[in-house]
Order: structure tokens, then sequence, then C-alpha cells
């Protein structure tokens, strides 16, 4: 059980005390350096960590309000590098390297549709992705590499965020056409929601877990029975940087996998079927958590694509 004593417990609050106390978390050297610091604090998967077990209120009090110093930080460095790359006078995609974690938006974006690939028996038409953001890498990942004929529409609440956004793909003949951008809260988002095949749940979208849990309670009222919808999680001390998804969130899904990185991804991959639909969804099940915890099989090691290191998948199967 994790608490005040533990020596990286007591390292993330040195950061989380330096980070809180910043005039600023838009980017700079400090900034930077600082929250680079946390996260490579934060990517060891070999701790018995389990920030659910945390009940030390002083630990939980700070990992709630770190997660939300997170996502601001992050904000401002998506707007940063958007309006760099917007700048170019060329195709801003031709740049996206010079964002700092591209990379892992790639092995991100690989991973997340091998998974979908595993859990879909045809190619999705029409994708739908919450909380898009100022560069929606995801979105642009996943059209430009993997569902070349697939539509992208991407949601987010700040219209000077679609602004950004909108502008990196602009200038591309191929995703200006399939990359549409809409201003609006999720919770306001209703017709039309049933229309996408798979729906992407940003981890930024719901940083505490009632608010989550409301998005996702309102995704499941508007989906299409049958469709997927995918999320973002954290797994051990990754749990510090964005909010844990637990099977029994997903009130109305069928939990297919949780995978859990354990590379330089840090957020950990929930897929899950609406139930209703044909593709092996129980309908008579809408509305109960079909998936309790101690209904999964147990978490087993997998290799990943490069044969090294190994991940955890939950794969789960609700109880007849």
């Amino acid at each position: 059980m994790a608490c005040e004593n533990n020596l990286v417990v007591k390292q993330i609050m040195d950061l989380y005390n330096q980070i809180s106390n910043l005039e600023s978390l838009k980017p700079s050297k400090n900034v930077d350096t600082l929250f680079r610091q946390l996260v490579s604090t934060c990517l060891p998967t070999d701790t018995n960590i389990d920030v659910t077990e945390i009940h030390d209120e002083k630990v939980k009090d700070m990992r709630s309000h770190l997660i939300k110093l997170c996502g601001e930080a992050e904000g401002y460095l998506e707007q940063h590098f958007s309006a760099i790359l917007g700048s170019f006078e060329d195709n801003p995609l031709n740049h996206l390297h010079i964002f700092p974690y591209y990379n892992n938006y790639l092995k991100l974006g690989k991973l997340e549709f091998d998974l979908l690939s595993q859990h879909t028996t045809h190619v999705p038409t029409k994708v739908a992705f919450i909380g898009s953001g100022p560069m929606p890498l995801t979105s642009i990942v996943l059209a430009k590499f993997h569902l070349p004929n697939t539509t992208f529409h991407n949601f987010d609440i700040d219209s000077h965020a679609n602004t950004l956004a909108s502008n990196l793909v602009s200038r591309d003949s191929d995703l200006s056409k399939r990359m549409i951008f809409h201003t609006t809260d999720v919770l306001n988002a209703k017709e039309g929601l049933d229309q996408y095949d798979v729906v992407f749940l940003a981890a930024l979208v719901g940083m505490d877990k009632e608010s989550k849990v409301k998005a996702i309670e309102h995704l499941e009222k508007h989906m299409a029975p049958g469709a997927v919808v995918m999320l973002r999680s954290a797994h051990g001390l990754r749990a510090f940087l964005y909010p844990i998804v637990d099977s029994c969130d997903l009130k109305g899904f069928e939990v297919l996998t949780i995978y859990h990185p354990s590379d330089d991804v840090v957020n950990s991959v929930v897929i899950a079927r609406k139930l209703g639909g044909s593709n092996g969804a129980r309908g008579s099940q809408i509305g109960r958590c079909v998936v309790m915890p101690c209904n999964c099989s147990k978490v087993h090691a997998i290799l990943n694509n490069r044969g090294m290191e190994k991940n955890l998948i939950e794969e789960y199967s609700a109880i007849e």
C-alpha cells in the first residue's frame, strides 16, 4: 500500500510541490524539466503501488490535484506546438516530428488500431474522438497510417483548440476531407453519436471519477448498440498522471480488453462494446455492469510487437 512514507511517492510529492508553485504551466525550460522528471518517475511498472488502495488523504488529494495540473500543462503544450506547426507555409503534417511526444502517439495509435482490429469484423467508416484538443494526434495518426478511408469527427469544447486543429489539416489534400471538427461539450452531443462505429474518449475528458463516469454514461445512452468505445486509462504509478477507468465505470458496455503498456506509452487502453448489438453483446444486460473485477480472467503477460518487453492485458469475459 502506498503512503506518504514511500520513497517513490515522496519523489512524486516533491515534484508536485514544485509544479504547483510554478507561476505558469505554459511551456518553458523549468516547466518542461519538471514534467519530464515527473513522467520518468511514474513510468516504472515494476512496483506494487496501487493508487486505488491509497488511504492517506494527503496523498489522495495530491494525486487528484496533480492530474488536473498535468491536464492543464498538456493543454498548453499542445496549443504551443499546434501554433508553431500551423505557421509552416507547407503542410504542417510534414513537421509533426517536432512535437516532443509524437513518437508516443505513433506507438499508441498502432496499439489502439491493433486492439480495435482484434475486436471488430469490419473497418470503421466513421469514428468520433471526444476531447480532440488543439493537436488531434490520435485522429491524425490513425487516419494517415491505419484507417485511410475512414472519416474522423473530432469534438472539443474549446473553439480555439478546434481552430488550431483544423489549421493543421487544412493544407493536407487527404485529411482536410476526412477530418471534421465540432465545437461542443460532449454532454450536449446527443443526436449523431449513434452514427459512429467507434468512439474514442480522451484521457483529459473527465479529470475526476464523477465527471468521467458522467461522460461514459452519456456515451452509453446515445451510442449505437454494438458500437465500440475506446478510452484512455492509467495503471500503477502512471495513475498519478491520468485518471483510472475501472471496468465497472462502463455500465451498459461489455469490457473486452484493458491493456497496460510497460514502455514509454503512458496510457492504458480500455476497449468495450455497447450492449444490445449483434456482435456478441448481451442485450439483456444493458444497464448492468457486465464485467465485475472478480469475473475477469487472471491478468497475463504477453510479448509486445518487438518481442521483448512485457505488457499486461486483462481479457474479460462476463459470467453467462
